[in-house]
């Protein structure tokens, strides 16, 4: 809360900068942390190829992941071979219930971050009720439709472009991956843990977004980062994981640990593993 009094995460820490805001620290890290043996994740400003990455991650970024989420949280019947077992669900729908209260009482703790801590329990009170609206959740999963109809047909443009048998596939914006699919990767990662890949893809429907889906998860590098990532937010309900948690930073993290994993895990995992997807 020191660092971000937005309370939000990730924050990154660098000599003296802190950075807050995730679109930031994605181009901070591939501003100052390229080299010859890591490519590029983001095309040259002009380039053939930068307006259309940009377009894509911009979109991909817009998804309020935190929503889908919880969402499927507080609705399981909404999700179809959700990797979330239901003893989880339940805790973690009790925890996301005593962050309010926890809030609160940190407040009192901490009367010089007074204001940032209850400033934060009620965006997280407004966020959550409108989470738990399902009128409001069914639209938000029906623009998501939009967004995977527009992606999928970028995807076949790609095939397209690269019909040759034995040929090396293309991805989202090109023959090389990028920042956009990075976005596009996490985001199918976590639909599918949450229980709504039958939903968007499969059975026929969005035939490239599958195929696009099995080669991200044939990668060696994601399925070493990104294939654990998903077992953060499990972990989030175990009682003890909480209060270490809580211990080592309540200024900075506090009882909003739960809540910020939850939605930004997938931030969390990219900003710290940013480099690594591209190798292999």
């Amino acid at each position: 809360m020191r660092l971000n009094p937005t309370g939000e995460v990730p924050v990154l820490v660098h000599d003296n900068h802190v950075i807050c805001d995730p679109t930031q620290i994605m181009d901070y890290l591939e501003q100052n942390f390229c080299d010859e043996q890591t490519p590029k994740l983001i095309p040259e400003e002009g380039s053939t190829y930068y307006h259309r990455v940009q377009h894509y991650r911009e979109l991909l970024d817009s998804l309020q992941m935190d929503a889908y989420t919880h969402g499927c949280i507080l609705h399981p019947e909404i999700t179809v071979d959700s990797h979330i077992p239901a003893y989880a669900t339940t805790h973690i729908r009790t925890q996301i219930g005593n962050t309010e209260s926890e809030l609160k009482k940190l407040a009192v703790e901490n009367p010089d971050l007074k204001d940032a801590y209850i400033a934060k329990q009620r965006r997280l009170k407004s966020k959550l009720f409108d989470h738990d609206n399902m009128k409001y959740l069914k639209k938000l999963l029906d623009e998501l439709e939009n967004v995977l109809d527009q992606v999928e047909t970028e995807l076949q443009r790609r095939s397209e472009e690269t019909p040759e048998e034995g040929s090396q596939q293309a991805w989202l914006c090109g023959d090389f991956f990028s920042i956009a699919d990075v976005s596009l990767a996490v985001t199918l990662h976590r639909l599918k843990f949450l229980g709504l890949s039958r939903r968007y893809w499969g059975n026929g429907m969005r035939v490239n977004l599958e195929t696009y889906y099995e080669r991200v998860l044939d990668r060696p590098t994601f399925r070493r980062v990104l294939g654990h990532v998903n077992n953060i937010l499990i972990s989030a309900v175990l009682p003890t994981a909480f209060r270490v948690a809580k211990k080592k930073a309540p200024a900075f993290v506090g009882a909003t640990l739960l809540v910020g994993l939850i939605g930004g895990a997938t931030y969390l995992a990219f900003i710290y593993f940013k480099k690594r997807l591209l190798v292999s």
